[in-house]
């Protein structure tokens, strides 16, 4: 169980980034974590990841404070952010060097043809395309089988056709061991297809503003009434979150859900 108590973060020029966050994820959940540019969920996920202290409060993975990196999280950028000295199979393997050579080699592989790259194992990081790129990085933080796998906006930089077949990739090697994923995304409906609770953030100082299930089957039909459902709600949630009131009204019957939040 991951649990953020109270978590709050100032930095030394005085800017005030996080307020009081409190929530716990489940071993297997899903938390897609959404709000307006500078609502601090960057700032959210480093405090999670150990990258960076908390000034108040504290996160908890299994009982034990974060203080630091920790074994049991990982982590994926925007950017893949591949070793450019290691083939794909070598970065896809860099976190099981303690592993006996049989099992790291049987474990990259496997994570390389889940995810469409058995043919590219011997070749450079360089001869990859982007979405390639992130579909290595997205084995090589899976393949260590961490308790908690953070992902920091890791398609936004990719079309819309790479970034639904990623999505898609993701969820496939997540249902091998189901660790908890929390992911950080502008995109409304990758939030809704990936998560199973959605966390809207609202800034200055950035807190949790509202907290919406999203109880589809998988694989979900982004074309369903269901679906649309449940991407209104996020909107509404976000819209009213960037108002000056931000008055926490019925969230499935505003229109404004309808509206751009960026």
């Amino acid at each position: 169980m991951l649990t953020l108590e109270h978590v709050g973060k100032t930095y030394s020029n005085g800017v005030h980034a996080l307020a009081d966050i409190n929530f716990s994820v489940g071993p297997g959940e899903i938390v897609a974590i959404v709000g307006g540019s500078g609502c601090g969920k960057s700032t959210l996920l480093r405090a999670i990841s150990g990258l960076d202290t908390p000034s108040t409060g504290r996160v908890v993975l299994d009982g034990e404070a974060v203080m630091q990196p920790h074994e049991k999280i990982g982590i994926i950028f925007q950017e893949p952010r591949l070793l450019p000295w290691l083939s794909v199979a070598g970065n896809v393997g860099f976190g099981l060097e303690d592993r006996p050579k049989a099992e790291r080699d049987a474990r990259v592989a496997e994570a390389l043809t889940r995810v469409g790259l058995s043919d590219k194992a011997g070749v450079w990081p360089r001869e990859l395309s982007g979405g390639q790129a992130q579909r290595v990085a997205i084995a090589r933080a899976l393949v260590p089988r961490p308790e908690v796998l953070l992902l920091d906006e890791p398609f936004s930089a990719l079309d819309a056709f790479t970034r639904v077949d990623l999505q898609d990739h993701l969820l496939s090697l997540w249902a091998d061991t189901k660790p908890t994923l929390i992911l950080v995304t502008h995109d409304v409906d990758e939030a809704v297809v990936l998560a199973d609770r959605i966390m809207v953030m609202k800034p200055r100082p950035g807190r949790i503003f509202d907290e919406i299930q999203a109880d589809l089957p998988r694989p979900r039909d982004r074309q369903s009434s269901a679906f649309d459902r449940v991407r209104r709600h996020v909107m509404a949630a976000l819209d009213r979150s960037l108002s000056r009131s931000g008055h926490n009204s019925n969230a499935e019957t505003d229109p404004s859900g309808a509206a751009l939040w960026w």
